[in-house]
C-alpha cells in the first residue's frame, strides 16, 4: 500500500537516515525529503551549538520550513528520524492536518548515557503517534507511558552492504583483526590490549580516535577515519575479523554494524550479548567473546583457519538475508502498522 511520506532525517550520504529514505522509496511509498543537514547555527564551526541545545532560536528556522512542507504536500505520514529539533507547537500543526506520524530514533534518550540533545523531544515524545523501537528496556517504558510502539531490529541496507564479488579470496583481505567505528566506553583499553598485550595484529578506522590514541598507537593501528558507502564496504571485506560491541550505556543489546558485517560477506566476532546471541548462531554464523582473553583466543584460531572462518561468515551472510535483517523488510513491518492504525481508526488504507 503506498502513501505520501515527508520523511525528515540527515540526508547525506553515508547516513543511516538517507539508506532508510532510499528503502521506503523501494517500497513504492511517495518519499519527500526534508532534510536536516541544511540548517544549523549560521557561525563557522558553530553547528554543534543547536545539535547539543535545540532550543529557540536556534531551532526557529526548522520548525518554520517543517510546518511550510507539511501545509504544502498535506503527506499521509511525517516520518521523524531523530526528532530532536521540533517543537510541540509544530507537530500539533502537522497532526493538525491528519497526517500520522512516526518516530524512528536508534538512539536512547531514556538511558544513561547523556547525549545533551534531547530537550525538544522530551517536550513531544508522548505526541507522536508510532515510535520505532531497538531495546527491550525502551519497549517497558514507553508501553508503560501509554504509547504505541513497535519493536524493530537494527538493520543493514542491501544496497550498500553486500558480499565481495565472484573470485574475492582470503589473499584479498589485508587487514587481519579489524574494528571500524567510534571510540565508545572502554572500546579503546580494550583494542589496545589486543594489540600489546596479547600480540595481536591490529586495524583501526573510524572517527575521534586521534584522542583516544596516543601518537605511537595511532601510527601503528589507525588506518583511515570515517570510512562511508563503498570504503566501508571494501573495509569489512579486506578484514579477515571484524569486531562489533555494544553501547551499554545507551543500553544497546546489539551491535548495528554487526548485521552491516555479516550482510557484507565478513566474519563477525561481537560482543557476546543475548541480542547477538539471538541473531546469530554462535560457531556457526558468528563467533562471540565476553573477555579479552576469549576475544584474543578466537583471533588467534580463526586468523589461522580460514577455511572455517570463510564458512562461518557464508552462513552469517545467509542468515542476515533469511531473516530480514535488512531496512526493507524492517520498515515494511512500519508500514504494514501504519496501515493496522489507520483501520483501527476507522480510515481506510491507501492503495
Amino acid at each position: 500500500m503506498s502513501r505520501k511520506i515527508l520523511y525528515i532525517g540527515t540526508l547525506a550520504s553515508g547516513q543511516t537516515s538517507y539508506y532508510r529514505y532510499r528503502a521506503l522509496q523501494r517500497l513504492q511509498q511517495d518519499v519527500i525529503p526534508f532534510d536536516y543537514s541544511g540548517y544549523g547555527f549560521k557561525l563557522p564551526g558553530m553547528n554543534w551549538l543547536g545539535t547539543r541545545f535545540p532550543v529557540r532560536p536556534l531551532v526557529d528556522e526548522i520548525n518554520a520550513e517543517l510546518v511550510a512542507a507539511v501545509e504544502k504536500e498535506r503527506p499521509d505520514a511525517v516520518w521523524f528520524d531523530k526528532p530532536t529539533q521540533f517543537t510541540p507547537e509544530t507537530i500539533r500543526r502537522v497532526k493538525e492536518t491528519g497526517a500520522q506520524t512516526v518516530c524512528y530514533n536508534q538512539d536512547n534518550p531514556f538511558g544513561p548515557r547523556n547525549d545533551g540533545c534531547w530537550h525538544q523531544f522530551f517536550r513531544i515524545y508522548r505526541m507522536l503517534d508510532l515510535h520505532c523501537l531497538f531495546r527491550n528496556a525502551d519497549i517497558l517504558r514507553y508501553r508503560a507511558w501509554g504509547l504505541n510502539t513497535i519493536k524493530i531490529q537494527f538493520s543493514y541496507d542491501p544496497r550498500e552492504n553486500y558480499p565481495p564479488p565472484a573470485g574475492w579470496s582470503d589473499a584479498d583481505r589485508t587487514r587481519e583483526a579489524s574494528y571500524i567505528g567510534s571510540p565508545h566506553e572502554d572500546r579503546p583499553q580494550f583494542l589496545r590490549a589486543l594489540a600489546r598485550e596479547y600480540n595481536l595484529p591490529l586495524t583501526i578506522s573510524g572517527p575521534r580516535w586521534e584522542k583516544a590514541l596516543n601518537k605511537e598507537d595511532r601510527r601503528r593501528y589507525l588506518r583511515g577515519g570515517v570510512l562511508r558507502d563503498g570504503e566501508y564496504r571494501e573495509n569489512i571485506w579486506k578484514s579477515k575479523i571484524n569486531l562489533a560491541f555494544v553501547t551499554r550505556l545507551n543500553e544497546d543489546d546489539v551491535a548495528h554494524k554487526a548485521f552491516e558485517i555479516a550482510a557484507c560477506g565478513g566474519f563477525l566476532l561481537a560482543l557476546r550479548s543475548p541480542g547477538h546471541e539471538a541473531c546469530f548462531d554462535e560457531g556457526k554464523e558468528a563467533e562471540f567473546f565476553s573477555s579479552g582473553e576469549e576475544c584474543a583466543d578466537k583471533i588467534r584460531y580463526y586468523l589461522e583457519h580460514p577455511v572455517e572462518r570463510e564458512e562461518i561468515a557464508r552462513r552469517g551472510c545467509e542468515r542476515a538475508k533469511r531473516s530480514g535483517y535488512d531496512n526493507d523488510t524492517q520498515l515494511q513491518r512500519v508500514l504494514d502498522r501504519l496501515d493496522e492504525m489507520q483501520t483501527a481508526a476507522g480510515g481506510i488504507p491507501r492503495a
